[in-house]
């Protein structure tokens, strides 16, 4: 294999395609990533059983072939490059990288050992960068850590017509974000589970000028892929049953409070301070005030008083201060609307345009209070 090629290209390229390298990949073979050099590309991959990603740039092919080297230090030496030109050459055992005036040798590895990445599903529809990037960051939100719960470390996806709904839990709360998009198939209706570490790192790699396309097979329902620019990454799907969280959601609140979201977070921020690590930051509404408070009587405590606009009987609430920021934030809209029912069920959260408009079913974030002394 003999190539040419624009330095900082290759750089990009090879660090998107090896993140998918686990740091302590099952066997040696799987830490490495494969170059394919033909008609005028560099074609790269990375697969680890789990999770495939596939990219190609152009290139300057002088002579075609296929290798398998170490990812993580091809990825090292590749960012390290002069802003030249890069020139790959392959013999029998070993590559060579060169830039400018630097020179790098690595080892092939056994290209036949390798194994063969899995077949892109067909295409299930597309949807703008932009709103995908948006619908992973909200609806990962609740995304567990507990690996020992595989179904709970994964982002329900549903899609239904020219609508998808992606919702996470980790039991303490819930994210759902819902959004519009082009299938292949206006008649769609399937339901996935994928891993929300993915997830949220494909919208982290987006180029958001260009649309996401989603692929999958409901004959054989057992991955899911997605295309950008020219890039493709593939998982598989996690094998479990999730939670069924739509009773969650009440058919009526009848306390409902519109603040500013960006005030509310900051007062939060400021409140939780003094509170003790787990310790609840509790928000007590009456009239049309909000009171935050933490911290304990003989310890540091703090207070903050916002206005609100307020519907209902007054209430007190208490919330991992965590918890409550991650939400807030990941509202996209000015106000944020709280409804509640008591002081002991969940309370759901939705962003609005205005302070006297509607809210926005678009994201809701359920989050269920802790319980305080008073």
């Amino acid at each position: 294999m003999k190539v040419e090629i624009n330095s900082s290209a290759l750089a990009d390229a090879v660090a998107w395609t090896t993140r998918v390298i686990p740091a302590r990949p099952a066997t040696p073979i799987l830490a490495g990533i494969r170059l394919e050099a033909i008609d005028g590309t560099l074609q790269l991959s990375a697969f680890d059983y789990e999770v495939s990603a596939r990219h190609h740039i152009e290139a300057g092919v002088d002579e075609a072939g296929s290798v398998l080297v170490q990812g993580k230090l091809l990825a090292d030496i590749t960012k390290s490059l002069p802003a030249e030109k890069a020139y790959l050459a392959t013999d029998d055992s070993k590559m060579t990288i060169s830039s400018g005036k630097s020179t790098f040798t690595l080892q092939l590895m056994p290209d036949a050992e390798y194994p063969d990445l899995p077949i892109v599903p067909a295409k299930l529809g597309q949807v703008d960068g932009p709103t995908f990037a948006q619908a992973v960051a909200q609806a990962s939100v609740a995304v567990s850590r507990e690996e020992n719960r595989p179904v709970l470390t994964g982002v329900k996806i549903t899609f239904e017509g020219d609508k998808v709904v992606m919702t996470s839990t980790d039991r303490f709360r819930l994210s759902r974000a819902m959004f519009t998009w082009t299938p292949q198939n206006p008649d769609v209706n399937t339901v996935t589970l994928v891993r929300g570490s993915l997830l949220k790192d494909v919208a982290r790699s987006l180029d958001t000028a260009q649309n996401v396309v989603i692929d999958f097979d409901e004959d054989n329902p057992t991955m899911l892929g997605f295309e950008n620019a020219g890039r493709v990454s593939t998982s598989q799907l996690i094998d479990g049953e999730f939670p069924a969280v739509d009773r969650l959601f009440a058919d009526d609140y009848p306390i409902q409070v519109v603040i500013n979201r960006q005030q509310l977070i900051d007062a939060i921020k400021r409140v939780s301070l003094v509170a003790e690590r787990n310790a609840p930051i509790r928000m007590v509404f009456a009239g049309q005030e909000l009171t935050l408070s933490a911290g304990a009587v003989d310890e540091a405590q703090a207070l903050e008083t916002l206005d609100v606009d307020m519907d209902g009987d007054d209430i007190t609430v208490a919330f991992n201060p965590s918890y409550l920021v991650e939400g807030l934030a990941a509202i996209t809209e000015p106000f944020v609307r709280m409804k509640m029912t008591t002081a002991v069920k969940a309370v759901e959260f939705n962003g609005q345009q205005e302070a006297d408009s509607d809210e926005s079913m678009d994201y809701r974030y359920l989050l269920v209070p802790m319980r305080f002394n008073s």
